[in-house]
């Protein structure tokens, strides 16, 4: 996945001691994405805008607020999380890299 005519925001977006990385990029229109890292653990987060998670290397499993089951995403796969909503997403292993669309 690559981006074209972007600027890029240095500094990054640290959560839980350094096991999520994300830095953000923003494109013409006024459209924001991130990039990430998340290293093996368990994490939640809470949403405002509506979501979609692209993952790009690595897998997770991901479980969506008000749902129970825990559902796997590899490379090349995505999900979606509501606006004003949340979700937990765990890897087991390795570290997984994904691209986030902020859809609203």
């Amino acid at each position: 996945m690559q981006f074209e005519n972007v600027t890029a925001i240095a500094k990054a977006n640290v959560y839980f001691d350094g096991k999520v990385v994300s830095h953000s990029i923003l494109f013409g229109d006024g459209s924001k994405k991130t990039l990430g890292l998340i290293y093996p653990g368990e994490y939640h987060f809470g949403t405002d805008a509506a979501e979609e998670m692209a993952i790009v290397d690595g897998a997770c499993e991901v479980v969506l607020d008000g749902q129970e089951e825990m559902v796997g995403y590899a490379a090349d796969t995505a999900f979606q999380v509501p606006a004003k909503s949340g979700f937990t997403i765990r890897v087991q292993e390795g570290v997984c890299q994904y691209v986030c669309s902020f859809l609203g």
